[in-house]
């Protein structure tokens, strides 16, 4: 079966979109339970933050950074879609969302090196 529309640019965006929410749904309980963890001990906290500051889980927290851009920046340029006409450039707003997420995830990154 032949799929031609989910070769289009704002298929893909659509699916970042809709991807970036399910992993962010799926972090969120862990943040709650970290949340949790500070307010029992602090020696717990104290385990944690410091297991936060192996090199990998900063190449995690990028990804969620990044996720959490691509959502943010996927949902206006669905608003824009709602509310605004429409624009021959939907096209490359959605790559622009795509590299303002990835620019403000590598400055996290970087920031966190």
């Amino acid at each position: 079966m032949v799929r031609p529309h989910r070769n289009q640019p704002l298929w893909y965006a659509y699916m970042a979109h809709r991807i970036s929410g399910v992993g962010l749904a799926i972090f969120l309980p862990l943040h709650f339970y970290v949340l949790g963890m500070a307010l029992e001990s602090s020696a717990s906290l104290d385990g944690f933050l410091n297991w936060a500051q192996l090199p990998m889980v900063k190449l995690v927290e990028f990804g969620l950074v990044f996720a959490l851009a691509v959502h943010l920046f996927g949902g206006l340029r669905l608003l824009a879609l709602e509310f605004l006409p429409w624009s021959p450039w939907h096209k490359t707003y959605a790559a622009l969302a795509v590299a303002v997420s990835f620019f403000i995830a590598c400055s996290f990154l970087l920031n966190a090196v």
